[in-house]
């Protein structure tokens, strides 16, 4: 389950990565980008997850650990 959690967390940035490119996501309004951009401000960076993973092992960590 942590890696599912991991990996939920990497594919909801790529998403709202997606959500800031017009190239990717054509026709999402303005509002929704500006929103997407917006959380991804503060997202937790690989190094972040990482730590936390150190941190909190049954939370973020890998499952055979």
């Amino acid at each position: 389950m942590p890696r599912e959690r991991k990996v939920a967390v990497k594919n909801t940035e790529a998403f709202l990565l997606a959500l800031c490119d017009p190239k990717e996501t054509p026709r999402v309004p303005k509002a929704i980008r500006q929103r997407a951009r917006s959380l991804l401000r503060h997202y937790p960076s690989d190094y972040c997850m990482e730590e936390a993973a150190k941190l909190a092992p049954s939370i973020f960590g890998d499952d055979h650990e």
